[in-house]
């Protein structure tokens, strides 16, 4: 390493809101955190996926539970029914 261009690391002890703590090195002498791994809710398993005004229930009613064999069916029957529209 090149003396005189790399920071200073500091040994730290890292604080979080919730009260716990851990020690690391930083290029900051102090470490204040708002959220950490033992308090953050998609860690803890208290996060809960909010389905706002119900647009997965929209989407699989417009769309459906589509698969490609279904996709290829419909596909398939669409042109069989093209022909015999176009005689008529």
């Amino acid at each position: 390493m090149k003396a005189g261009i790399h920071p200073k690391l500091y040994d730290v002890v890292a604080r979080c809101a919730c009260g716990a703590t851990w020690k690391t090195r930083s290029t900051k002498p102090e470490l204040h955190l708002e959220i950490c791994n033992s308090c953050h809710p998609f860690f803890t398993g208290r996060q809960k996926l909010v389905d706002t005004e119900g647009r997965v229930e929209r989407f699989t009613k417009r769309f459906g539970a589509q698969t490609t064999e279904s996709r290829k069916q419909a596909a398939a029957a669409k042109t069989k029914k093209q022909p015999a529209a176009a005689k008529a």
